[in-house]
C-alpha cells in the first residue's frame, strides 16, 4: 500500500513511498524537498509560499519519475 512519508512537513504537498530516491526533486527545488539519505527517499521539507517556489513544485511533479509527489489541493 502506498502511504505518505512521514518526514514529510504537514500541508498541500508531500512525497509518497512510490519515491525512488532519485534526488531529482531537491534538486529542482532544494527550498521545498530534502533527501533522507539513511532511509533513501526525499520528503518535503518547507511548504511552498510563493508563485515562484509553487511552480517550482509543479515543475518538480511533472518530471518525478516515480509520480511519487503529491497534491492534496489544500492548504494553499
Amino acid at each position: 500500500m502506498v502511504k505518505k512519508i512521514p518526514q514529510n512537513v504537514e500541508g498541500r504537498f508531500y512525497v509518497d513511498t512510490h519515491c525512488i530516491n532519485c534526488s531529482l526533486c531537491p534538486e529542482i527545488a532544494p527550498g521545498i524537498f530534502a533527501t533522507n539519505h539513511d532511509l533513501g527517499y526525499e520528503y518535503v521539507k518547507k511548504q511552498p509560499l510563493d508563485g515562484t517556489e509553487l511552480k517550482l513544485v509543479a515543475e518538480a511533479i511533472s518530471e518525478c519519475p516515480a509520480s511519487a509527489i503529491k497534491d492534496n489541493g489544500k492548504d494553499i
